[in-house]
């Protein structure tokens, strides 16, 4: 049982308070906790600093467009057994000895209660959340080779984290404590820059905000910028010892900001931000 743990915050993550109520609902509940949010946000950071702020073992299963749900319980390695078979090796007698234990088994069988984030779930395919259902339901699953039921020792807090690439199927959704992480405000984007730099000038602090959000603001880009690029881009700023004065556009957004490729990731965005540049000179 975790409903006796909550969690507070953490002092290298800006947490607001909505979210850290959602991760206590999901420790009351014992429900995953699904976090959808732009990419860049904090999601997959939000599970390693609950995990450590309430003291508990971090095991992550970071989703690829190929992983299948049943990777996550075991795999039965075949391929080993048939090779170790044509050698003699006494190995094959036991079937065990060829069964791959998966995140969740490893969580499940875990001495103590862990943080089971399951990153990116959108990529997978369709099925993959749905073939989850009755294990993270249950909390248990079935060895067809062993012939065994594996059931966890401990309920883990599941954290799973979407980029929204496509839509969850419902079935999945009711099951689970849903929070959307909002991109941040000038206010709590002050505050998460000032855990990463903490002794940045304010006055190059306020006008990379400017720029920043500046930035964002331009209508049709395709990938606006985030949060762990700003922190990029910040350090950049610091190591490069750029002026602040250089980050202060007189003119709205006809400055391009220095080393500018730390926030804007493709072609069509450059060519976007460089084309309004040149109106704006033009209009001058």
């Amino acid at each position: 049982m975790m409903t006796n743990k909550r969690f507070n915050g953490a002092d290298n993550y800006v947490a607001t308070n909505d979210l850290k109520l959602a991760v206590n609902a999901a420790l009351t509940l014992q429900r995953p906790l699904l976090i959808k949010g732009e990419p860049g946000t904090g999601k997959t950071m939000l599970a390693e600093e609950v995990a450590a702020a309430l003291g508990m073992p971090l095991l992550q299963w970071h989703i690829k467009s190929t992983t299948k749900a049943q990777q996550g319980l075991y795999e039965y390695d075949a391929v080993s057994r048939l090779r170790d078979s044509q050698l003699g090796d006494e190995r094959v007698k036991d079937i065990h000895n060829y069964i791959v234990k998966g995140v969740l088994w490893q969580a499940f069988h875990a001495d103590q209660p862990v943080v089971l984030l399951i990153d990116e779930i959108d990529k997978a395919d369709i099925e993959f959340p749905n073939d989850l259902l009755r294990e993270l339901d249950r909390m248990e699953f079935y060895v067809y080779e062993t012939r065994e039921m594996i059931k966890a020792k401990h309920r883990p807090l599941v954290i799973i984290t979407s980029n929204n690439e496509k839509e969850l199927p419902d079935a999945f959704l009711r099951r689970c404590f849903f929070h959307y992480i909002k991109f941040p405000d000038k206010q709590t984007m002050q505050e998460i820059v000032n855990v990463h730099f903490p002794h940045l000038k304010e006055e190059l602090l306020v006008n990379a905000l400017e720029a920043f959000y500046r930035l964002r603001e331009i209508n049709g880009l395709k990938k606006k910028p985030s949060t762990s690029e700003l922190i990029d881009w910040l350090k950049l700023l610091l190591a490069e010892d750029i002026p602040a004065e250089m980050l202060n556009a007189k003119d709205g957004a006809s400055m391009t900001p220095p080393l500018h490729g730390a926030l804007l990731k493709n072609e069509q965005d450059l060519h976007l931000f460089e084309r309004l540049m040149m109106m704006s000179r033009n209009h001058r």
